[in-house]
């Protein structure tokens, strides 16, 4: 049985027991496939979602692993993060499970690869550093590049300038199509003295602590009793849940760099379990 679920590890149970009563003179029932595969270690459960990362971005996060190897926490604490995140008013249950064993979790057949994409409810931006919860920036359209120089002018400067007076902060950005508009690497050429740019390796949110912040949002937001049946309410929600992460959260995520920075290497440039 268990060569079955190495062949498809996201065949359904039915599918499983089917392909294993075939030929067989005496058949078994689903139930007897579960305790059989448990038996063995494997157990169902959704594949994690992982970016599809091209050669040439392994080569450029192994490279940003390399140069940030000898990082310690005390350097991590300079980064300030940043990220755009959508938050849907209705949520998918996720169909698609696999059968990984315990120690499989991050095997290539057990993960789901995807892509960025749309769709309706709420974008907000967001940043944080080891010292404090950065605001929260709800995004009532697409945003574009004029758009996110407000965000940078507005938020992101007087964040660096409060929490790294000595001009010794980095602020971190992806590379988002806005983020490396003319406008923006203007803007922060002319503000290069206050703090730096962090040059940041592509397809690598396992790298950015804030993925995790967004991660904490969407589950409270799925706890809630009463869950939003509007954008408005979809906003109030994302809001008090963000000023509410406590502090240790975001601190623990911060310190947990310079493991990051190993499992790249490891991986050399590939996927982490981050």
């Amino acid at each position: 049985m268990g060569r079955l679920i190495q062949a498809d590890r996201r065949a359904t149970l039915t599918e499983i027991t089917t392909r294993y009563n075939r030929g067989m003179q005496q058949s078994i029932c689903e139930a007897t496939t579960r305790t059989t595969l448990r038996g063995m270690g494997y157990n169902s459960r959704r594949p994690h979602q992982v970016p599809l990362i091209s050669t040439t971005n392994r080569k450029k996060r192994l490279q940003f692993a390399q140069a940030h190897q000898n990082w310690t926490v005390e350097d991590w604490k300079n980064v300030a993060w940043s990220d755009e995140s959508r938050f849907p008013l209705r949520h998918s249950d996720g169909r698609v499970r696999i059968w990984p064993k315990q120690n499989e979790n991050m095997d290539p057949s057990c993960l789901v690869t995807t892509v960025q994409a749309g769709g309706g409810g709420l974008m907000v931006w967001g940043m944080f550093s080891w010292h404090t919860l950065g605001p929260l920036v709800p995004i009532g359209h697409r945003l574009n590049a004029t758009a996110y120089l407000s965000i940078v002018s507005d938020h992101v400067h007087p964040f660096m300038t409060t929490m790294y007076p000595s001009s010794d902060g980095y602020f971190q950005q992806d590379n988002a199509p806005c983020h490396k508009a003319r406008i923006i690497s203007n803007w922060f050429l002319e503000h290069d003295n206050e703090f730096t740019v962090l040059k940041w390796p592509p397809q690598s949110p396992d790298l950015n602590p804030i993925e995790h912040l967004w991660d904490v949002v969407e589950q409270e937001l799925r706890a809630l009793d009463v869950h939003p049946t509007n954008l408005h309410q979809l906003q109030d929600a994302i809001l008090s849940i963000w000023a509410n992460i406590s502090k240790e959260c975001f601190q623990h995520l911060v310190e947990s760099m310079p493991s990051r920075i190993k499992e790249v290497l490891k991986a050399k440039g590939g996927q982490t379990q981050y």
